[in-house]
């Protein structure tokens, strides 16, 4: 296999390159907040996982080349089954993804239906389209509150597969529901021995962090809300510091939108760049050149699966 380095020659002006063959493919380059600076500059869209998910839908472009994640080009492509879907990288994974394997989840989903058959299957939009189409909803950290609270209260809620994200909710509305016990690798690596002390060193910071984040993390938030209602906030409130407990590639949107205010990412528990999501990380400026030149890596699926797994983000769709 020829190296990215070697097959992207040096003398090329990559920004310049990708909008080239953008017009020329007619495509449309999506990117997460997540996502390197740099890809994010020469992005048509970028967002969260619920704007990109509705840019997606509403797409007019041949090609979309989705710089995110595995399961984010996938719901791209249900959403858009004619069109070519292409991921950067397609190593670039989800910990949440991967902790809920398809055949697990539907062993569970069979436990505990057994005994309660009228059970809502609520799926995180952080999972395989085989777990999605076992779903009865998707959710986003910016909608999941709505839409469990528009599932009958005598209902029981299987949430899955991010906990953390489940627990929040559960204390924020009052709803106990049965919890897969997965997690984000990156969200779970925040220390909150250094979110304190970071905290003391800066007294008028406000904390804002993602639900994804564990509870004790949580209680120490001023805020807490999904990628894009941090930004929100963080641009329109009239604090001018800010301590951001998700994953820092958030920080150049905010920083871009509001250039007079201090960021700060939170630290992770070791001493790594563990609070960055390595599966975001592993796409580049030059996979987004080569995905789009070569029209590959590609997602594919099968017509089945698409249909299967576009029922629950429609009924998402529709309520967001």
């Amino acid at each position: 296999m020829v190296a990215v380095s070697e097959a992207v020659p040096s003398f090329l002006d990559l920004e310049e390159e990708i909008g080239r063959l953008k017009r020329e493919r007619r495509a449309v380059l999506l990117a997460h907040y997540y996502q390197e600076s740099e890809i994010q500059d020469v992005a048509d869209f970028t967002g969260d996982s619920l704007q990109l998910a509705q840019a997606a839908a509403k797409t007019q472009a041949d090609v979309i080349c989705f710089a995110g994640v595995h399961f984010m080009a996938e719901t791209a492509k249900i959403l858009n089954p004619d069109r070519v879907v292409v991921l950067p990288d397609l190593d670039a994974g989800c910990s949440l993804a991967s902790g809920c394997p398809a055949d697990r989840f539907a062993a569970w989903i069979a436990k505990h239906r057994k005994n309660d058959p009228g059970a809502f299957v609520v799926s995180y939009i952080n999972c395989s389209a085989e777990v999605k189409a076992l779903s009865d909803f998707i959710v986003t950290s910016s909608n999941a509150e709505k839409i469990v609270r528009s599932i009958p209260e005598s209902t029981t809620v299987l949430f899955a597969p991010d906990k953390n994200l489940g627990r929040y909710l559960e204390k924020k509305i009052g709803r106990p529901m049965v919890l897969w016990q997965g997690t984000c690798i990156v969200h779970e690596t925040f220390s909150l021995r250094k979110l304190v002390a970071l905290k003391e060193r800066h007294p008028e910071a406000l904390v804002i962090a993602h639900p994804e984040c564990e509870e004790p993390v949580l209680a120490l938030a001023d805020y807490i809300g999904s990628t894009t209602t941090l930004l929100k906030y963080a641009v329109s409130s009239p604090a001018n510091e800010f301590i951001v407990v998700t994953e820092p590639g958030i920080l150049h949107a905010m920083q871009t939108q509001a250039p007079k205010k201090t960021f700060i990412p939170a630290p992770p528990d070791a001493n790594c760049a563990c609070n960055e999501c390595p599966f975001m990380r592993k796409n580049t400026l030059e996979k987004v050149y080569l995905a789009l030149r070569d029209l590959t890596p590609r997602i594919e699926m099968t017509a089945d699966l698409i249909a299967r797994a576009r029922k629950p983000i429609d009924r998402m769709l529709a309520l967001s």
